[in-house]
């Protein structure tokens, strides 16, 4: 991973490959952020009319590259937009810079070491613009560039080796903590996109229950695996009957954080269909070339509490990997058969592509048995979320209308685009089932919903609960854009250990 450093030293005098700087849209042209001042000197107070001749605006997420012929000690000048000059004695905002910093640290991808001199006025800017340049720094490349058969030139690119952050100081207490949040929590954001990415033949239930193993044992998290021979003993229906098609068994994991000092608990339910082809209900052509990304919620809930294990929150935060591989073959679960969940209730299974709710149950009735003071799920659930909110917003809907406020209010200081989207009870009555206590399908129109009113069916009488549709951001298919990647962008995470903090701190009542 990308390295990163604090540093006092001026811009003019740090050795590096490249110097990163910031420049806004203005209302004539474009104008050098703070914290370019030694730049802007080495170009004789001209950087700006420069930049402007190469075409430069300042808009967002643009880039312009420059040589350096004398005043600084590294060579190239990478001018990144930010996005329009900020009104009077406002200030940039942590998200344009975090976006700016992975767009620079994308464009630097092969270079050793560059100086970031960004706007930094607060601890909050520092961890804005470690976070944009760590997440925009990744790439998956495990299965490129074999060492066989590839000339050197054919060998993917490395990610920026260095990020050295100028203006923030590495003796200032809260600079200090800002950087060590950034790296641990985009650390585990990169583990998750690195799961995601994982082609389904190597990421089984079972791998991923290992790797969720290994990295408890080594964050002091207790983990517990069900494998198949114990979720039949304790009755997991739903997480069997999915899959149950598939040559690779599911599993249930359990990761556990404690602090001693911890008043609440939360708890992380993350659907984790490691490949999803849609069962008996086959996905057609078209549809299922990417659906290694049907994890990405455990994928998330995972990341989450190991971050929160890594940052020492005094809270104590439970997750839950439902895990199975949803094939179509001949002992799979086939539409007309009817599924006695963890619960106790049953469910007359419409269509076997809906079967993320089906895992998701039985681990939410799982996890209520603890009564912990919240529930969040996260899952990329239905296609209806991404025709309501397109490809980069998530869904929020909750059974308390203030929880759901607060969610949506977290993702955004997160940085995360989110909606809060109801729940209405009229489409309830779509599910009814002449032969089960409710059915896996419901009405088409509203069919996110639909499954968030499924999901409501299986959560503790008075454990307050959320659930985020991450099924729009979750995987990027595009070309890259600020710091995210394309693949596994790792949806949800920065907001849910924002939500462990707020709870630690007390915020959430």
């Amino acid at each position: 991973m990308t390295a990163l450093t604090l540093s006092t030293a001026g811009a003019a005098t740090l050795r590096a490959d490249a110097i990163v700087v910031g420049v806004a849209k203005g209302a004539k042209g474009p104008v050098v952020a703070p914290g370019a001042e030694a730049v802007d000197k080495a170009f004789d107070g001209k950087l700006a009319s420069v930049l402007e001749t190469l075409g430069a605006s300042g808009a967002e997420g643009e880039v312009t590259k420059l040589p350096v012929l004398s005043g600084l000690k590294a060579p190239v000048v990478l001018a990144v937009g930010l996005g329009p000059v900020p009104k009077k004695d406002a200030t940039y905002g942590t998200e344009p810079l975090r976006r700016a910093a992975g767009v620079a640290a994308r464009a630097l991808s092969g270079v050793k070491k560059a100086a970031f001199a960004l706007p930094v006025e607060a601890s909050e800017d520092v961890e804005a613009i470690a976070e944009g340049a760590l997440l925009g720094a990744y790439a998956f490349t495990a299965y490129q560039g074999g060492e066989k058969n590839a000339k050197k030139g054919d060998r993917p690119k490395q990610p920026l080796g260095e990020v050295a952050l100028l203006g923030a100081k590495p003796r200032d207490k809260a600079h200090k903590a800002a950087a060590e949040r950034a790296i641990a929590l985009t650390e585990e954001v990169n583990r998750a996109r690195d799961l995601v990415n994982t082609p389904p033949n190597d990421l089984t239930p079972e791998s991923f229950a290992a790797v969720a193993t290994a990295a408890g044992k080594e964050n002091g998290i207790k983990v517990q695996v069900l494998d198949e021979k114990a979720l039949a003993k304790g009755g997991y229906g739903g997480i069997l009957g999915v899959g149950q098609g598939s040559a690779n068994p599911p599993r249930l994991v359990k990761l556990a954080y404690t602090h001693p000092d911890a008043e609440k608990t939360l708890a992380l339910v993350g659907k984790g269909i490691t490949y999803d082809s849609g069962g008996i209900s086959l996905k057609p052509a078209g549809h299922n070339e990417t659906m290694k990304c049907d994890m990405s919620g455990a994928a998330a809930v995972f990341a989450a509490v190991v971050s929160a294990a890594r940052l020492g929150l005094a809270v104590n935060v439970t997750g839950w990997l439902a895990l199975a591989e949803n094939m179509p073959s001949g002992t799979a679960t086939r539409p007309g058969d009817v599924l006695r969940m963890y619960s106790g209730k049953t469910v007359e299974v419409l269509n076997t592509d809906a079967e993320g709710r089906l895992v998701l149950a039985d681990a939410l009735t799982r996890a209520s048995e603890e009564n912990p003071d919240a529930i969040v799920d996260v899952a990329t659930l239905t296609g209806a979320m991404v025709l309501a909110l397109g490809n980069r917003t998530f869904g929020i809907m909750a059974n308390d209308e203030a929880f759901r406020t607060s969610i949506h209010e977290i993702a955004e200081e997160a940085g995360e685009a989110s909606w809060p989207m109801p729940l209405p009870a009229d489409l309830r009555k779509g599910m009814d089932s002449p032969t089960a206590d409710i059915a896996n399908m419901g009405e088409r129109m509203g069919g996110g919903l639909v499954a968030g009113l499924f999901l409501k069916e299986f959560v503790g009488e008075g454990i307050t609960w959320a659930h985020l549709d991450i099924a729009g951001p979750a995987f990027h298919e595009g070309a890259p854009y600020g710091y995210t990647p394309k693949g596994g962008t790792g949806a949800s995470i920065r907001t849910l250990v924002k939500l462990a903090e707020r709870t630690a701190a007390g915020d959430l009542g």
